[in-house]
């Protein structure tokens, strides 16, 4: 009876229509046309900044928000309700001319209605809350560390204009703020310990200094809203953040007044908020504390 079953290919054959395969695959790759590498590197830096980008803008409208509360904060009015308003003409702000950063520039710090002047400062408070969005996010990257340290540095700026304006620090920032520090710390940095020692030393620190200034000179060195900030930084970064802030807070201050004595020829002795030099002494740790602390540990074993 006849078979109709085909013959298996022999291995001579198998290895020529393996070879012929691979030959195809490879013809049809190099038809498609090649990436350039530039354009590959435009793609990923379009990706790169994507991010950056967007925390910007989200700065932005936080520092938007930050002068509502600057302002209306001392003031004890809601900082949710009414909406934005001229501060000149108290007309409701439209929402084009509420954009952050943009508006201010548009409308060349006046308002639409009463061409009464803007504060370059509101400009100024959006930009700083901008460009503290992206570089934290240059520091730490984008995660829930960010966010803590973000919020963080948002009520250090409220904190540092209202100072400047009122020379107080008021209590309804910097009591949550040491709450919301220590509770945050239970699950993350600086950790629990690190964030209660944090509070009370940079709580008992300034009090020791005011109490000090206080008995030398007979003047008060030290307010209580000063005392409660210290404690704040030292419930979000930890015990180690207070002695570098204390020291680059003086520091600061000091040649601040110094400048102000010499600058209008007088020894009268200036009384200047120290709130905002707190800040910055803060604002230091986070981004170049452990290299200054660091650094100066280096000189001291040298």
């Amino acid at each position: 009876m006849l078979s109709l079953r085909a013959a298996p290919p022999s291995p001579s054959t198998r290895a020529a229509v393996a070879l012929h395969t691979r030959a195809a695959v490879a013809a049809v790759a190099l038809a498609r046309p090649a990436r350039r590498p530039l354009e590959s590197l435009r793609r990923i830096a379009r990706g790169a900044l994507l991010t950056p980008i967007a925390l910007f803008l989200f700065g932005a409208i936080i520092g938007s928000f930050a002068n509502v509360c600057i302002l209306r904060i001392p003031a004890e009015e809601s900082i949710v309700s009414p909406g934005s308003r001229c501060p000149h003409c108290k007309e409701p702000v439209a929402w084009y001319d509420n954009v952050p950063l943009l508006s201010w520039l548009a409308l060349r710090g006046r308002c639409r209605r009463c061409d009464g002047p803007i504060s370059f400062r509101y400009f100024v408070v959006e930009l700083a809350s901008a460009l503290a969005a992206v570089a934290l996010y240059l520091r730490v990257g984008f995660g829930v560390e960010w966010a803590v340290l973000f919020a963080f540095v948002a009520a250090l700026i409220v904190v540092t204009f209202i100072d400047l304006d009122h020379r107080i620090i008021p209590d309804v920032v910097s009591l949550p703020g040491i709450a919301v520090g220590f509770v945050l710390s239970l699950r993350g940095e600086p950790g629990a310990v690190s964030s209660a020692i944090g509070i009370l030393l940079g709580a008992g620190l300034l009090l020791a200094v005011g109490w000090g200034y206080e008995a030398a000179t007979g003047r008060e060195g030290m307010g209580g809203g000063d005392v409660k900030l210290l404690g704040m930084i030292g419930a979000f970064l930890g015990w180690r953040s207070v002695p570098f802030t204390l020291l680059l807070s003086s520091l600061s201050g000091s040649a601040v007044g110094v400048t102000l004595m010499w600058w209008t020829g007088s020894d009268r002795k200036y009384a200047i908020p120290f709130g905002p030099f707190l800040a910055l002494g803060a604002v230091l740790y986070i981004f170049c504390g452990d290299r200054l602390i660091g650094w100066y540990l280096g000189l001291g074993a040298g």
